[in-house]
């Protein structure tokens, strides 16, 4: 069966961005054993609708991604809708899903993300505001999917990936999941790379707070080969196998271990107890947080010394060491962690901004601890989430009672 990828945007068109989903989209079409007769990149002028038609003439299967959105020049829908004669309408469920993401602001142009072509299917987006959707033009499965990265890997391989696969009958190999935590993206390709092995796949899908790594292959031992290889280039506690977010892993380890715990944040402005207490039932084992940004706070509500802010400023392990302890002492709890640093680039390690975070541990049952990082970042938020990913690794490693430098001196491409 032949297939066209179309991926919409000026930004891609005019070398701003660089692309990612056409050697994605082909490589999977491409496995699955379908013939891709084009692969382009098209920008948001409308131009798309000519090169459908000549789709719509010659390929079974069209996958279109960008061009969803609320603005005038997301015209995806509207021309899908004109090629299949399809009218656009009000699909509830993707409503529903974008009110309870925005609310109120969902009235005006945003509710224009709520239509899709009649007789089209809705494929939700849990990452973004636009829902795709997947149906049939004239002979030709047609799928439009948003343009971001985050929002467009999840609802291919959820969904469209699987239909894809029923209509050519293809069985997929065994396949093993696993979650990967601080490497890059392209790094971790990179690594899979110099671990491959003939009749070894792999996929990812990135996330907020980790990569999800699909690993397939008929041959299982040759599968559990090619991830132990991998975690020897990149380190201790950075792969572990199947669905999980490093925070329930700590989550999971708290709870074995029948404890209580707190936390003092400065570089994260209090992400990590949010993510904490974003789970049902966190008040049986999360005592409280402090988040502290000035130094006579953190002497103050935490006890840090004057004399170690001057020796060693605010930011730096003995400061991350008294956080901890002092939070553990302010709430009572059985363990506590801290996280200081600069949530922006500080430097820059093979041409790419790096963030400096200290990591600070204490325990009732344990020596107090500390351990500075140096993390890639793409921005301030993004800091934020790979610090607090790599404390709530720590703090597991900690509990368990495994060597905080050990671990973190294995992690090589961080």
């Amino acid at each position: 069966m032949k297939a066209s990828v179309f991926v919409i945007g000026t930004e891609l068109t005019r070398g701003i961005i660089s692309d990612t989903h056409i050697p994605f989209l082909c490589s999977s079409l491409s496995h699955m054993g379908y013939s891709v007769i084009r692969a382009c990149a098209v920008p948001d002028d409308g131009s798309i609708e000519t090169d459908l038609r000549s789709a719509l003439s010659d390929s079974q299967v069209i996958l279109v991604t960008g061009g969803l959105g609320p603005t005038s020049d997301d015209m995806t829908r509207s021309i899908i809708s004109r090629l299949c004669n399809a009218p656009l309408v009000k699909n509830q469920e993707a409503f529903d899903a974008l009110y309870k993401r925005i609310g109120e602001r969902i009235y005006g142009t945003n509710e224009v993300q709520t239509l899709i072509p009649q007789g089209f299917k809705i494929l939700p987006n849990p990452n973004g505001t636009a829902a795709g959707f997947e149906g049939t033009c004239g002979e030709a499965y047609l799928a439009c999917m948003p343009g971001p990265p985050r929002e467009m890997r999840p609802m291919y391989t959820d969904y469209v990936e699987k239909t894809l696969s029923s209509l050519i009958g293809f069985e997929e190999e065994e396949r093993d999941e696993y979650s990967v935590f601080l490497i890059a993206e392209a790094k971790l390709e990179e690594l899979c790379e110099r671990c491959r092995i003939e009749g070894v796949c792999w996929g990812t899908r990135f996330q907020d707070y980790r990569i999800s790594l699909y690993v397939s292959g008929k041959n299982r031992e040759d599968r559990k080969r090619f991830v132990e290889e991998l975690r020897k280039l990149s380190g201790k506690y950075l792969i572990e196998e199947g669905d999980h977010e490093a925070r329930d892993l700590f989550i999971e380890t708290v709870k074995k271990q029948g404890i209580s715990i707190s936390c003092a944040e400065s570089a994260t402005g209090g992400l990590c107890a949010k993510l904490l207490t974003d789970v049902s039932g966190a008040s049986a084992w999360f005592w409280g947080s402090e988040v502290t940004y000035t130094n006579s706070a953190k002497m103050t509500l935490l006890g840090v010394n004057e004399s170690t802010i001057d020796s060693y400023t605010e930011v730096s392990s003995e400061a991350a060491r008294e956080m901890a302890e002092g939070s553990r002492k302010v709430c009572g709890a059985d363990f506590a962690f801290s996280i200081t640093g600069i949530a922006g680039p500080t430097g820059a390690m093979e041409g790419k901004p790096v963030g400096t975070v200290y990591l600070g541990f204490s325990s009732k049952k344990r020596d107090t601890a500390a351990v500075r990082l140096n993390l890639f970042t793409n921005g301030r938020d993004g800091a934020r989430r790979r610090f607090a990913a790599a404390a709530f690794i720590l703090c597991r490693v900690f509990l368990e009672g495994s060597n905080i430098i050990d671990t973190t001196d294995s992690w090589l491409y961080i």
